[in-house]
């Protein structure tokens, strides 16, 4: 556990030390087990998961965060562990997260997989039918179970006053500018089908980051990096052992 502003924070680290820092962000409504696959799959590296403030084992804010706020206590955990230039992979939430804390500190490469970063008119997002078809994948089936009870379109209506005002704050909050400040190689992983956050955004981002790349998985949805997971690893490594 990490202590930060007066509550616990839990984390995983595991893997090889003497390799790349790897950090994992999961989305709204999730926790560490939904970036696991990815980081079992890489283990050859140094990773650490995080459960984020209000989600998994950490304790919820309590008082209500900005994004800034999640991105300066990650900033704070990576310091306690001796860790700088890490890799960020973040998904949805845990992807825009990293996209802030890229644009203020420094991160040696960017992996951002659905990640929203405007405002949105509609701040539901996590479609139940994307969690309908990660039941038909093998070995996603009881992450999609555990998921369904946290979130869905009813991610706002499920949460507590406290993390209901958070992500009223994560919603409005536009990171735009910020996507332009980004000097690390990304990579936007994105299905075509994501109803949480179009398509279109990911190429609009491409075009905010100067050293980046969108990587579209035809007929997938928000949870694209889990229904192509082999693909995602496969691109996730290849990406890692660039110079």
């Amino acid at each position: 556990m990490f202590r930060y502003k007066n509550i616990n924070i839990n984390y995983i680290r595991y893997g090889n030390k003497e390799g790349n820092k790897v950090v994992l962000l999961h989305g709204w409504g999730q926790n560490i087990q939904m970036m696991k696959p990815i980081g079992d799959a890489i283990q050859d590296n140094d990773i650490i998961i995080i459960d984020l403030p209000g989600h998994g084992k950490s304790e919820e804010p309590k008082e209500v965060w900005s994004l800034y706020d999640f991105a300066n206590m990650l900033h704070e955990l990576l310091k306690s562990l001796n860790i700088e230039n890490p890799i960020l992979i973040g998904h949805s939430f845990g992807g825009k997260i990293s996209l802030l804390y890229a644009s203020m500190y420094n991160v040696k490469k960017l992996i951002l997989l659905s990640s929203p970063f405007k405002v949105k008119k509609n701040p539901n997002s996590l479609k139940v039918k994307a969690l309908k078809k990660l039941k038909t994948l093998p070995g996603l089936k009881s992450i999609a179970e555990t998921m369904k009870k946290h979130m869905g379109s009813t991610d706002y209506r499920n949460a507590s006053p406290m993390m209901r005002d958070i992500l009223v704050k994560h919603v409005n909050t536009d990171l735009t500018e910020n996507a332009k400040k980004i000097k690390c190689p990304t990579i936007i992983i994105w299905g075509t089908n994501d109803q949480a956050v179009p398509i279109e955004d990911a190429y609009e981002l491409e075009k905010l980051i100067q050293d980046s790349a969108v990587i579209q998985y035809d007929g997938c949805t928000h949870y694209a990096y889990l229904e192509r997971l082999g693909q995602t690893v496969a691109i996730i490594k290849n990406f890692i052992k660039e110079n």
